[in-house]
Order: structure tokens, then C-alpha cells, then sequence
């Protein structure tokens, strides 16, 4: 017999945790509505060539790459059998999606005369990737992205910040810090340090700093070639400073000699005067660490972290000018948002942020002990499904103490109890599960009882 097992990095979720995951994606979905996002889905598969060579060498290592059809090794030429590389397209054309974002620059792509620019979109599906698994690092797991694309206005950075306090208020998520970047600026420090032609490099490394420290980010640059004169600016320069005016002047004291890093200020300078026109209550600020070392990000970036424990981001995005250019459409810039649910879920659980009171458990239960019961306990129980009350009926007159076990194994608020005499008085026996308390009820009283318990 064959033991069930799961790929690594996957997981089940049993009833408990699958409602707090609801109740997270419930609260995401609720914010991106609120703030006009329309939702699209798309394929789990896309074509490798949509995949690769958008996330850089490390991440098109992690894409999990999908045999094709068949004998998948007819077509292979002999010669090619010793080289990976030359193998690969011949035997895999598809890969599961890394991310959201890149199918969905596809998307645009595709679907242009379908959409209106600007178009907002949202989005909340599984991705993959062949990462090593660890706690707060699964190969599937779900983002709950919201994007604005077809427009290059700043306003849309302060939006999607904004869309930050909105999502953790509604789950009571208090302790956290909105870390905030602008790509340009880190071009701007490579720039100064002398290592402008490595910037690709500067940013891989600079996005491990909280995994292997600055002594390991150290390490990589100099085993990739940068001189200690350029890692001395570049340590001097990635570091926090107050996201106001006074902290743009810090920066400006540092890259102040770079065209591509004073743009990147501008466009900084342009968020803070929103943010201090508007003073939103979120804590904000800007971390030249934060480098986000996906290759497509061109602009503003942006990182949720919770300040409460150790734990990394539990949201990120950014600015992205030519992603759909990649496909064949030029001049449509776009900026987005990715929540982890998964991550969330993490933090929640450990905050012990859920609410105890689960609306998502069968409120009343019908407990039939006659068989002849069952036709009037069938017709009551419909009517408060009816009245949006969830409901279920025990699946056969059995020993009351075997229903009220399942009763209380899965949480149930209330059992509703009918027997012959219970059906001849046109009455119902109604056991409130936390109490223990009971009470004969009238049928017609019934639902109007429940609807005040609940």
C-alpha cells in the first residue's frame, strides 16, 4: 500500500485554517474593490518564453518547468542529450507561473483592445517556485496582487501605499512599517561608487541583506568583482533615513552627481508632498536597503514589514516601465502590489490577531431522532439557509450522543432537536453548544430566535 505524501514546500488545510485564509483574502479583496481595482485571472501554466529572462538568472532558476505531452523525448536530437540547456526547450515548453505580474504584463498585452487605460486590475491565485522550503517560504502559495497600468503618475505609488492601511486596519494588523525605495536612486548610488555596469549585481546582492547580513552582501560584491572603494560608498549609502523633505536632502548630499539618481529623487520628492498633503496614518520610510531584486522593477519601490517579530516582508511591489514592451507593446507603464497570504496568514497566527468567533462554522444543526422527523427538519432547515444562516442536518436519526459529539467537534453554536413528540407539539428542542443550555422552542419561533442569538 503506498504511504500518501506531499511534494515538498506544499501543504493541505483543514477546515480551521482554510477560514482564516478566506477571511485574510476577504479583507484583501474587499480593499481592492473599495478602491476601484477590477478582477482578472489567468492561466496556472504560461509559455516558458513568457517566464524567463523577466526575473533575472537566480529566478528563472526557480521556475518550475512543466515535461510536455507524450514521448516528450521523440523530438529530442541525440546530440543536445548531454546539455541541459540545449535540452530543456526541446522536452519543456511551459513552466507554472513565478509570479502574477509577468502574466499579467501578458495579459495586457493580448487583451489591449479589451481594456480601458488606465486599467486596474486585481488578482488572487496560487505561484510557484522551486525554492528550498523553510518556515514563511513555500514553492506554492498565494498572491493577492492589485496593479495600475497604462499611466507613469505618481499618484498611483500613493494609492497603493494607501492601499496598505486599509488592508491591515480591516486584519487588525497595527505594527508595521511601509519601506519605500526608488530603483533609480539605487542606479544613482552605483553610479557615485564607480559601478554603474554592475548595477544588476548591486541589486541581487543588496535584496539578500536581511538573509546573509552586510558582511555576506560584502562578500558577493567583492566575489563578483566590485573594488572595496565602490563597496565602501555603497555600505556608506544603503541605509534608512525619514521619508520627509529632510531625508530627500540626505540623499541628495549623496547622489547628488547622478542624472538617473536625481530623477529618482524627483519622483521621491513628488510621493512625500502627497503623502504631506493628504498625512494618511501610515508609518513610512524610505530604506536605500530595500532594492527588490526583481529585474523589472524600474522605478518607486515599496515593502510592507511588520515591526512586532522577526519576519520578512508581507507585501512589496513597484514600478515596472517595460515589461509589456517585452511583448511587443512599447510606452505602458505600470505599478503594482503583491500581498502574501501566506505570509500573512504566519503573522496573524502568531499575533493571535484571528478573531475567536469563526462565522464561517455551521451556526445550527438539526438533529433528528425518528426517521419520520427528517421531511419537517428538511423544510425548517431550508428556510434558514434561506435567511442566510448556515445550516446542516445530521444524515440520519442516530443516538443523540453521537450527534451532539459532531456537534461540538466541529464547533457548532447550536443543535436543533426533533423527536415524535417534538413533531407533535409542532415544538423543537434547542441546545445552545457553548452553554449547554436548552430551551423548547415554537417552529414558528424558531428562526426568529436564531437570528437574535447570532
Amino acid at each position: 500500500m503506498q504511504k500518501p505524501t506531499l511534494p515538498k514546500g506544499t501543504r493541505d488545510f483543514l477546515p480551521k485554517v482554510a477560514a482564516k485564509r478566506k477571511h485574510i483574502t476577504q479583507c484583501i479583496e474587499e480593499s481592492f474593490i473599495s478602491f476601484g481595482f477590477k478582477p482578472i485571472e489567468t492561466p496556472a501554466m504560461e509559455n516558458l518564453t513568457t517566464l524567463t529572462g523577466k526575473y533575472g538568472e537566480e529566478g528563472d532558476k526557480l521556475l518550475f518547468k512543466v515535461l510536455n505531452n507524450g514521448d516528450f523525448l521523440s523530438k529530442v536530437k541525440a546530440e543536445t542529450l548531454p546539455t541541459s540547456n540545449e535540452l530543456l526547450p526541446q522536452i519543456a515548453e511551459k513552466g507554472l507561473r513565478y509570479d502574477l505580474t509577468v502574466p499579467f504584463a501578458r495579459f495586457v498585452v493580448q487583451n489591449r483592445n479589451e481594456i480601458t487605460f488606465p486599467f486596474r486590475r486585481y488578482q488572487i491565485q496560487p505561484v510557484w517556485r522551486a525554492d528550498r522550503p523553510q518556515k514563511g517560504r513555500y514553492r506554492e502559495f498565494y498572491q493577492c496582487d492589485a496593479d495600475i497600468i497604462g499611466t507613469n503618475s505618481l499618484l498611483s505609488e500613493y494609492e497603493l501605499i494607501c492601499l496598505y492601511s486599509m488592508v491591515f486596519e480591516k486584519l487588525n494588523i497595527k505594527e508595521y512599517i511601509v519601506k519605500v525605495n526608488n530603483r533609480k536612486i539605487l542606479e544613482g548610488v552605483a553610479e557615485v561608487a564607480n559601478c554603474k555596469d554592475q548595477f544588476k549585481e548591486l541589486t541581487i546582492a543588496i535584496d539578500k541583506l536581511d538573509k546573509i547580513g552586510i558582511e555576506g552582501v560584502e562578500k558577493e560584491l567583492l566575489a563578483n568583482g566590485f573594488n572595496e572603494n565602490s563597496i565602501k560608498i555603497i555600505k556608506q549609502s544603503i541605509r534608512t533615513f525619514e521619508f520627509s523633505e529632510e531625508g530627500l536632502a540626505q540623499i541628495e548630499q549623496i547622489i547628488g552627481t547622478s542624472p538617473i539618481g536625481l530623477e529618482g529623487l524627483d519622483e521621491m520628492k513628488e510621493i512625500v508632498s502627497l503623502f504631506n498633503a493628504s498625512k494618511p496614518n501610515i508609518k513610512i520610510e524610505l530604506d536605500l536597503k530595500l532594492a527588490r531584486g526583481l529585474d523589472y522593477y524600474t522605478g518607486c519601490i515599496f515593502e510592507a514589514v511588520p515591526t512586532s517579530i522577526k519576519m520578512g516582508s508581507i507585501s512589496g511591489g513597484g514600478r515596472y516601465d517595460n515589461l509589456t514592451e517585452i511583448f511587443g507593446l512599447k510606452g505602458v507603464s505600470g505599478v503594482g502590489i503583491s500581498f502574501g497570504l501566506d505570509r500573512i496568514y504566519d503573522l496573524m497566527e502568531e499575533l493571535d490577531l484571528f478573531d475567536k468567533s469563526n462565522s464561517q462554522v455551521t451556526q445550527i444543526l438539526f438533529c433528528p431522532m425518528d426517521k419520520n422527523v427528517i421531511p419537517t427538519l428538511i423544510e425548517i432547515l431550508n428556510e434558514h439557509r434561506l435567511a442566510g444562516i448556515p445550516s446542516e442536518i445530521y444524515p440520519k436519526a442516530d443516538k443523540l450522543k453521537k450527534q451532539l459529539d459532531y456537534a461540538n467537534k466541529n464547533e457548532v453554536h447550536f443543535c436543533a432537536i426533533m423527536g415524535s413528540q417534538e413533531l407533535d407539539n409542532k415544538e423543537i428542542t434547542l441546545k445552545n453548544m457553548h452553554s449547554g443550555e436548552q430551551q423548547s422552542v415554537k417552529l414558528e419561533d424558531l428562526l426568529i430566535l436564531m437570528h437574535e442569538s447570532i
